[in-house]
């Protein structure tokens, strides 16, 4: 077991996501830095759908009762284990007793902290990962607190051949400010002048940014005006209802991107969607920050993926 001194500022259970579910309304949830917490389960030798803790800006203060091998992967975070510094993108061995005092992270947003074995919370509607809008999955649908217990399950591997694992500087991300994204499907609401706007423009992310959604500040679009079709609200960024995908752009007059716990749909017009891999450097941009947007093919986008799962499959497999 594993007892929560301290839950940070913002920390939840999260694994891969939950799918199959999107057209009840239920968004998939799951880790908002994907390559970070799949990394992080490789360190410590857990299949990459294994649950780990994401932790947002502060870091958990944690004791562990049992012998346990963890990782830390994501923004970096200073941190203590025991009477020495614990590294990041690295394998550590942790003793009974052994306490893990996380601080504030010092680039980026997300750390995640996986142990050898996954948390062991029980599955909901096919996954672990907190949905704390609605309240179930992870620890009792909500962040962790002060005095929450952790169960972690059975390691495959012997813990004695996880320590020490560490991946190649190489493969360590650089958290770019360039958010590549797909236009459509309705950019065509918006003027030639917007549109060119959308990514020439340096946006900055709000304090109002979280795993439903990034509100970003800059210039105002504007839209092609329209006579107000059958089904779409008055306002001029409406459309007829619509499905969100994770990474939307909604523009009501600025941008705001839909993440893991968004909603699934409704008549706010979708101009772009950021590309998979691209959604895992914008979890990790912070309050403040500036980003800009470059639009690409949707075969590029589909080569940037190939790309970051062969790059997930050879971290993987050099840690064997």
């Amino acid at each position: 077991m594993i007892e929560v001194l301290d839950g940070g500022l913002s920390s939840t259970i999260q694994d891969d996501g939950r799918f199959g579910q999107y057209h009840i309304g239920m968004p998939p949830s799951g880790a908002m830095d994907g390559f970070a917490h799949r990394v992080a389960n490789a360190l410590v030798g857990n299949d990459a759908d294994r649950a780990t803790i994401e932790m947002t800006y502060g870091g958990c203060d944690l004791r562990f009762d049992e012998n346990a091998v963890v990782a830390l992967a994501g923004a970096a975070m200073d941190g203590d284990l025991g009477e020495e510094s614990i590294p990041m993108w690295e394998s550590v061995a942790v003793d009974a007793g052994d306490e893990l005092s996380l601080e504030f992270a010092t680039t980026g947003a997300r750390t995640y902290l996986a142990v050898a074995g996954g948390i062991d919370v029980e599955p909901v509607m096919g996954s672990r990962s907190t949905y704390t809008l609605v309240g179930i999955g992870g620890h009792e649908g909500r962040t962790l607190e002060a005095g929450d217990r952790l169960a972690v399950g059975d390691s495959a591997a012997d813990p004695a051949d996880l320590a020490g694992r560490s991946i190649s500087d190489e493969h360590v991300p650089e958290y770019d400010e360039t958010i590549r994204i797909v236009l459509g499907l309705c950019e065509y609401r918006l003027t030639d002048d917007s549109r060119e706007e959308l990514c020439s423009t340096e946006w900055k992310v709000t304090p109002e940014a979280d795993r439903v959604g990034y509100r970003l500040e800059g210039v105002e679009l504007d839209f092609e005006p329209r006579e107000q079709p059958f089904g779409a609200g008055p306002d001029p960024s409406n459309v007829v209802d619509l499905g969100y995908p994770v990474g939307s752009i909604q523009v009501p007059t600025k941008p705001i991107v839909l993440m893991r716990d968004a909603v699934t749909g409704g008549g706010y017009a979708t101009v772009a969607t950021v590309i998979s891999p691209d959604r895992d450097l914008l979890a990790q941009c912070r309050t403040h920050q500036s980003i800009r947007f470059e639009a690409v093919s949707v075969e590029e986008a589909v080569e940037a993926r190939r790309r970051r799962r062969e790059r997930l499959a050879e971290i993987t497999e050099g840690l064997q």
